[in-house]
């Protein structure tokens, strides 16, 4: 029998990498990769991704800490100055304008990483789980920027490497990914989206808020701890 090919996922320990982890668990063999950036729920994040490895049984896992990202700043993630913003948590969230909680360019930096890991440990392709259809608008979550980034992957290694940047659940509704996670028997009650908290969600942070959404849309209702959690 073949062995499957090898695979770099991104896990930031949240929801959407979760389940993305879980779809390319039937195809590849894992190798996790997490970034640090100096975010609020770093530690919290951290945590989870080591949950979600463990579940999976992954054993090559890396793990970079990218603090230039809080030296750089300009996100309410990484600048203490600037405050998440916290929304009607009986409103929905729509994704028309650019939060405060976008990290310049983040994406190009954990990719960066993925890349130059997948090309030393022989990974064909590299999964994250961008979300474009329902999320908070962050313009590195588009699939036109994950097209070009691979072409620049490509180019950018030896000949005899090739990368594919793979985003299964890039066109999903936050619903769907809940969904499609349940079907796959991927661990949603180990994962943390929260961007304020480490030990009760918020509730009421945009992330907490499409999160708490989906589950509602989904018909299922959320394991983890909340803060503020309204019935929908």
């Amino acid at each position: 029998m073949n062995e499957k090919p090898k695979a770099v996922v991104l896990v930031s320990g949240g929801m959407d990498s979760c389940v993305t982890a879980a779809i390319a668990n039937t195809s590849h063999r894992l190798a996790f990769l997490h970034a640090g950036y100096g975010q609020l729920t770093e530690r919290r994040e951290r945590e989870a991704f080591e949950a979600i490895a463990d579940f999976f049984g992954v054993r090559e896992r890396l793990t970079v800490h990218l603090n230039h990202l809080k030296e750089i700043g300009g996100s309410a993630l990484t600048d203490q100055r600037m405050s998440v913003p916290e929304g009607d948590p009986h409103a929905p969230v729509t994704g028309n304008a650019i939060p405060v909680t976008y990290v310049p360019f983040r994406n190009a930096h954990f990719l960066s990483v993925a890349v130059s890991w997948a090309e030393v440990i022989g990974a064909n392709a590299i999964f994250i789980g961008a979300v474009a259809e329902d999320s908070s608008g962050y313009p590195d979550c588009r699939p036109e920027y994950y097209r070009v980034f691979e072409q620049l992957a490509n180019v950018g290694t030896r000949p005899e490497t090739q990368i594919a940047i793979e985003t299964p659940v890039i066109g999903m509704k936050k619903s769907a990914i809940v969904r499609k996670g349940l079907e796959l028997g991927a661990p949603l009650d180990l994962t943390w989206s929260c961007y304020q908290y480490e030990d009760a969600a918020c509730g009421v942070c945009d992330s907490c808020r499409l999160r708490l959404q989906a589950f509602a849309e989904a018909g299922v209702p959320d394991a983890i701890p909340y803060r503020v959690r309204v019935a929908r």
